[in-house]
């Protein structure tokens, strides 16, 4: 079935934090959940929004980040279906440190914080859940401060690359980046410029095959073992 037509119920019971609630329970969470949809390029909420829930992607990407004062941008996070943003801003009651914008055209939910009160409020094992969640995307900021703090570009590069490969005997990898390079560089603290050069010095090194988006490893040892 499309993802399109699938019912915001059924959306809801995918994601982890909502696992082991009955039919009854999503169907509450449910009423409290209305569905948007964004064109690519359109803002979901700019820094210093107020926020009111969390948003779920069913379809489409969404990139998180922020504006400096000199007018560049850097981008936080690259989110895509299945992911949540705003958890724990919605706790805060301060507005959103950062902007989202669709990168592609997206479907998305938005959950109100009402719901998950009372979900919270009713039932235990639903906030030690949430706490869970929250504690993920913190282990997940901090591993992205060590990997600026202490990595390469090269180094920062390369295990962007090899994120996705859970194939541990697998010797080549062909992968599509998800956006563009552009984007992929701010998230991963590079400008784009040393972000293409370090991708040139790859493809020199006959580590990699760069063709537009898509990248072929043909020896994944080898380029894991790069620059150690």
């Amino acid at each position: 079935m499309p993802e399109r037509d699938i019912s915001i119920e059924t959306l809801l019971a995918r994601i982890p934090l909502f696992s082991g609630l009955n039919p009854e329970e999503i169907a509450g969470i449910a009423r409290g959940t209305h569905e948007l949809h964004a064109a690519k390029g359109d803002i979901l909420f700019h820094k210093g929004d107020q926020p009111t829930g969390f948003h779920l992607i069913a379809t489409g990407q969404v990139k998180l980040g922020f504006t400096s004062a000199q007018g560049s941008e850097k981008v936080i996070d690259i989110m895509g279906p299945g992911q949540t943003f705003g958890e724990a801003v919605m706790f805060t009651d301060k507005p959103y440190p950062v902007f989202a914008q669709a990168l592609a055209d997206s479907r998305l939910l938005h959950v109100s914080k009402r719901v998950i009160v009372d979900g919270i409020e009713r039932d235990p094992g639903f906030a030690r859940k949430m706490i869970a969640s929250l504690s993920v995307r913190l282990h997940h900021l901090i591993t992205d401060v060590e990997s600026y703090s202490l990595h390469s570009g090269r180094q920062r590069i390369i295990g962007y690359l090899l994120r996705d490969n859970t194939e541990t005997d697998a010797r080549a990898l062909t992968i599509t980046l998800p956006t563009s390079k552009g984007t992929i560089a701010s998230r991963l603290n590079l400008t784009q410029e040393h972000f293409s050069r370090i991708l040139h010095e790859l493809s020199e090194a006959g580590l990699i095959v760069v063709e537009g988006r898509r990248i072929t490893i043909p020896d994944v040892e080898k380029l894991r073992g790069y620059d150690l």
